[in-house]
């Protein structure tokens, strides 16, 4: 891509961070079936994908080769670039082994709003997911100038490996699926294509510290970083008191009027079209059917998948009941991640948005990569920010 043209950064949408929290082991209490309308008709799941994850090219960028794996705990995105002073202050706090500078902005990509990272392609490798991090040839299209979109948008999204893609400056070539693991991270670029993107500088920083409690350590950052700074979770180390198991009281968990009114809300969006990114009320994606829906009932649900996974305690499938929600893994770029959401409807069906080309709609549930059941807490929900 080639413009002397720079876009100014203020006018880029804000980057938004979404902080993730770490999802309990729970005992459970039934809930009490919801009256809801019969399902009309079943339709054949969307088939496993086959294509391939990285996108052929002549042009041989080097990257450096992969060195030791640092697992990232924390997401850090600043009103202004970090200075050198900074960072030794963010360096020198206990538990911090190794820190990565980033840029960071929300821009317009195929004329969907994505959130966009402009990283060094040889020294970030070493903070994605193992199959990720293993790929040269995806980094080395990465300091090519292509642009890597996460699976997800690039599967269901509709973006294929080779297209070109507007972008707020000319186009950008999809050169690989890679989904990092950043909550809401859905495009990487290089930061010589930030620059000419016209993404601030410096001003986001991934932090490894996989021995130190990361709640600790995100209050020691807010001591020493500017105000307006935002840090997210990412694979937290919580102490041993976060992860036992609890009890969830039937007040915490969605009423049968709740539940009835979530499923009205979703069946009668019926029919329309997936479109990534979108939140409704005509139009959706997968995790916003169900944050709309449920919002319709007056449960607050977060936004994304990894997030909707976080929202209540996990039952099996063969105790599932109409308004819980179901998730999938099928991310082969990482594997841990929650990719997917539906809604289960009763006798073996679910309600979704599937995927670009295709429409709101009932269809039997697929048991391939399925990561669980979640039932659907409202108090739960609100705190997952």
């Amino acid at each position: 891509m080639k413009s002397r043209k720079r876009r100014d950064p203020r006018r880029l949408v804000p980057f938004i961070v979404i902080t993730l929290v770490v999802v309990l082991t729970t005992d459970l209490l039934l809930l009490l079936q919801p009256e809801i309308p019969q399902v009309s008709r079943p339709l054949h799941p969307r088939p496993a994908p086959t294509q391939s994850l990285v996108a052929e090219s002549k042009h041989n960028e080097p990257v450096s080769p992969l060195g030791q794996l640092h697992k990232p705990n924390l997401f850090v995105v600043t009103r202004k670039p970090f200075t050198t002073p900074l960072l030794r202050k963010v360096a020198k706090l206990r538990g911090v082994r190794a820190l990565e500078l980033a840029d960071a902005a929300s821009i317009m990509l195929d004329r969907k709003r994505v959130q966009t990272l402009a990283v060094n392609p040889s020294s970030f490798r070493a903070y994605t997911p193992r199959v990720t991090a293993a790929s040269d040839a995806l980094w080395a299209n990465v300091a090519a100038g292509d642009v890597a979109v996460s699976f997800v948008l690039g599967n269901d999204g509709g973006l294929a490996l080779h297209s070109r893609v507007s972008a707020p400056v000319g186009q950008l070539r999809i050169g690989a699926y890679a989904t990092t693991g950043f909550g809401a991270i859905d495009a990487v670029v290089s930061k010589q294509t930030g620059r000419t993107l016209g993404l601030p500088r410096d001003n986001a920083l991934i932090i490894s510290a996989p021995d130190a409690d990361s709640l600790r350590l995100r209050n020691a950052l807010r001591k020493v970083l500017p105000k307006g700074s935002q840090v997210a979770l990412v694979n937290p180390v919580l102490p041993a008191p976060q992860t036992r198991t609890q009890n969830w009281p039937t007040g915490t968990l969605m009423s049968a009027g709740q539940l009835t009114a979530a499923l009205q809300a979703a069946v009668s969006k019926l029919g329309r079209p997936y479109v990534w990114g979108a939140e409704g009320p005509e139009t959706f994606d997968c995790s916003g059917l169900v944050q709309w829906a449920y919002g319709r009932a007056g449960v607050r649900m977060p936004r994304v998948t990894d997030q909707q996974w976080l929202t209540g305690p996990q039952v099996p499938l063969s105790q599932a009941q109409p308004g819980d929600l179901l998730f999938w893994r099928w991310d082969p770029t990482n594997p841990d991640y929650i990719s997917h959401v539906s809604i289960y409807w009763g006798d073996g069906k679910m309600l979704h948005a599937p995927h670009t080309g295709d429409v709101v709609k009932f269809a039997p549930i697929p048991t391939r990569g399925l990561a669980g059941v979640v039932r659907v807490s409202p108090v739960a929900a609100a705190r997952v920010r």
